[in-house]
């Protein structure tokens, strides 16, 4: 890999590998979105999504793309380990069954599709208990505890599976989810540049982070091509990992708060009403960007904007109550 053709510092890579790692990292995905979006399979339109019908015959899974090239900068770029590799090899994972769902021609069952998270939850926990502690720090209130590693183990499944669901919820308008997975994994990396975290996994996140941007190049509304689970997915998984690898996994709670409340909302809904026959929210339609579109009359770019305000707003105070 070139990390070990050229030196890095003991952190991560220097600052010319760094710097050419980032360009590179745009490049490739705005490139090979350009080349390969044509054989994408098409989209058929969202029947229940607020003015889904629009998204009717766009390229669809483009997630595919700025994954596998965000796979490739940190190859060429990082220097690796067996963890890193290990969680690079699981958000392909998590792409690909997003993928096969985008490109069925019919849809994936929310059961399957459930199960899929489940088992890459799984491993993602335990994966990363292979590697780390189970010590948690309360960041905002400088209190640190340990769990028993079962524990830690359990929660963290949940972490994952919630943020992978929660992520692709939050994927219906255009540019929205890639713009707060932005928000929200850059605020991770300023809580890593606070706490003294790990600076290949902090340079990782900002490989993953260009290169949603170079997905957003075509995904801004009006879009030219969808995500599709097989970014959704990914981003969510990634997420979840830079969450944990904080130290501090619930400050996932603030640091993606607006797409836990978007996203995980829905979610609520939909278990409560089929195993619990509870209703909940009824005059609130889910996710909540169809809601403000539908009900409130925002448009595409106010939603994008104003959602992303807001979870700005929350992070710049979960940096400054940490540093």
């Amino acid at each position: 890999m070139l990390y070990r053709l050229i030196q890095g510092g003991p952190s991560g890579p220097d600052g010319a590998l760094a710097f050419c790692g980032i360009l590179f990292a745009f490049a490739a995905t705005v490139a090979a979105t350009f080349r390969l979006s044509p054989y994408l399979p098409k989209d058929a339109g969202r029947e229940f999504a607020h003015d889904g019908k629009l998204s009717a015959g766009k390229p669809r899974g483009a997630g595919i793309i700025f994954v596998l090239a965000f796979v490739a900068a940190a190859l060429l770029f990082l220097p690796l380990s067996a963890e890193i590799v290990i969680y690079l090899v699981l958000i392909v994972v998590s792409m690909l069954t997003g993928f096969l769902d985008d490109a069925s021609r019919t849809p994936w069952g929310e059961y399957k599709k459930g199960l899929l998270d489940l088992c890459v939850a799984a491993v993602t926990a335990g994966s990363f208990l292979r590697y780390n502690t189970s010590q948690v720090e309360l960041a905002l209130f400088d209190v640190t505890f340990t769990l028993p590693p079962v524990v830690f183990g359990l929660l963290a499944v949940v972490l994952v599976w919630v943020s992978v669901n929660v992520t692709n919820c939050t994927d219906g308008v255009d540019g929205l989810s890639g713009t707060m997975t932005i928000i929200t994994i850059m605020s991770i990396y300023l809580i890593d540049r606070v706490k003294g975290v790990d600076g290949s996994f902090s340079f990782m996140i900002l490989l993953f982070a260009v290169c949603i941007l170079g997905y957003l190049w075509y995904n801004a509304t009006p879009s030219r091509l969808l995500m599709g689970d097989a970014g959704s997915r990914a981003m969510g998984l990634f997420i979840s990992i830079s969450i944990l690898k904080t130290g501090s996994p619930f400050l996932y709670i603030p640091v993606a708060l607006v797409m836990i409340l978007d996203g995980g909302l829905g979610l609520l809904k939909v278990a409560l009403l089929r195993f619990l026959k509870i209703r909940i929210l009824t005059n609130v339609r889910t996710p909540l960007h169809d809601h403000v579109r539908k009900k409130w009359g925002w448009s595409n770019t106010q939603t994008v904007f104003r959602f992303a305000i807001l979870q700005i707003l929350l992070a710049a105070a979960v940096v400054y109550g940490i540093s």
